[in-house]
């Protein structure tokens, strides 16, 4: 069954955004809280550069994030589909 979509309005770095997804609020608020906090380092690192590159330098970030995280969960279903055929030969 399909979450209903929700219609969002959040302040997320000095911007309102409004937006409508199934997303559960609290996973929303987390999301908003991990990008601020991302900006904030980059920020911290970075210095005096345009808002503009900071949110690039963010999405490519998390765009990374999410890239490593695939792999991981790859070579984990490959090594469980491993253990798998493993225990079956075992146990034929």
């Amino acid at each position: 069954m399909n979450t209903p979509m929700r219609r969002h309005t959040l302040n997320v770095l000095g911007m309102e955004v409004s937006f409508k997804a199934e997303a559960d609020p609290k996973r929303i608020e987390r999301a908003k809280t991990l990008l601020e906090g991302r900006y904030s380092q980059l920020t911290h690192y970075r210095g005096h550069i345009s808002k503009e590159k900071l949110l690039t330098f963010l999405a490519l970030a998390l765009a990374d994030d999410i890239l490593q995280a695939q792999e991981e969960r790859n070579e984990t279903k490959s090594r469980v589909e491993k253990l798998l055929s493993s225990m079956e030969k075992v146990t034929a």
